[in-house]
């Protein structure tokens, strides 16, 4: 279901274009990911949008960055690979980047300091079964006295039964429950047989 031809594991150099081979490929390879994210990428209320990674899009992060910072040495390959390589799920979890938008500067500061622990109260819930909430931003420090950051990294385990009933086309829902902000949304179809492929 959606998950044929999906690879797992971590990445490693030989995963990875030269930077002339991305160079060449980089248009074709970027509009594959970005129709791929489309059924990745789930709103949660008005400022709020999940990333759920996989080996694909985690690729293309460390494919940016190298190009970007011009990195072609072994070791400097290799501390990308040692940053992103967390971020690509397991099999029994979905990891997300988990973005807060505010446009404007001032809002963002005041609602940042309103939205400390946000984070932790991230959930997703598989028909039927509890709630998993997010274990946040594992060897970072995200947020402060004052406020929390625009950006967190989230982990959802899921037991073998919530990865069953995902794979046999379980309704799934995501949401936010904290004071300030409290979204939830079905996960479509789509997002969740794009989701399922993460499990093993």
């Amino acid at each position: 279901m959606g998950s044929e031809g999906v690879q797992r594991g971590r990445l490693s150099r030989a995963d990875l274009m030269s930077l002339e081979q991305y160079s060449a490929a980089r248009k074709e390879f970027r509009s594959k990911v970005l129709e791929h994210k489309r059924n990745r990428m789930v709103p949660i209320g008005p400022n709020v949008t999940w990333a759920f990674e996989d080996r694909l899009t985690i690729q293309y992060q460390v494919q940016e960055m190298l190009r970007v910072e011009r990195i072609f040495e072994a070791a400097g390959i290799q501390d990308e690979l040692d940053a992103y390589n967390p971020l690509i799920p397991d099999g029994s979890n979905w990891k997300v980047t988990f973005l807060i938008e505010f446009p404007d500067p001032e809002e963002r500061k005041r609602r940042l300091a309103e939205l400390k622990g946000i984070e932790d109260r991230c959930w997703v819930q598989v028909d039927g079964c509890e709630r998993s909430f997010a274990i946040a931003d594992e060897d970072l420090e995200r947020e402060n006295e004052e406020k929390t950051s625009s950006v967190h990294f989230l982990r959802f385990e899921l037991s073998p039964e919530m990865v069953a009933k995902v794979k046999g086309g379980a309704t799934v829902k995501v949401g936010i429950d904290h004071s300030k902000y409290n979204y939830e949304v079905e996960l479509s179809p789509a997002q969740r047989a794009s989701l399922a492929g993460d499990l093993a």
